[in-house]
């Protein structure tokens, strides 16, 4: 597909070689359903928009993406925490199931006994 650009709509290709004129084929296109959170597709078509496109033309880009790069096109994981991390909530899950340890009513109890 070298040489092709996409649109929602059309393929264009480069007429002839060399020359800046364009041929307009019309693409085998079908229609599918995607279920969403009606809040991201709001803020997701603001931010297409404002970026001159429409939440269609996004998820192909999308799906044209992965193609290219034969998976998803950034990074999918499972985010694993440092060393740091993991021993603060150690530390946290130790802390909340320890009876000798002070307890505070509020956030201003306890930024009270840090003041003192």
């Amino acid at each position: 597909m070298k040489n092709k650009f996409f649109t929602d709509k059309f393929v264009l290709t480069p007429k002839f070689a060399g020359v800046g004129s364009m041929e307009v084929i019309m693409a085998d296109t079908i229609n599918f359903s995607v279920r969403m959170d009606s809040d991201i597709k709001k803020q997701c078509e603001s931010l297409y928009n404002e970026l001159g496109m429409n939440l269609t033309t996004a998820i192909n880009v999308f799906l044209r993406q992965s193609i290219r790069a034969g998976g998803f096109p950034f990074d999918v994981r499972l985010e694993q925490p440092n060393r740091e991390t993991v021993a603060a909530m150690l530390e946290a899950e130790r802390i909340a199931h320890d009876p000798n340890v002070k307890r505070y009513s509020d956030v201003e109890e306890a930024l009270r006994e840090l003041k003192r």
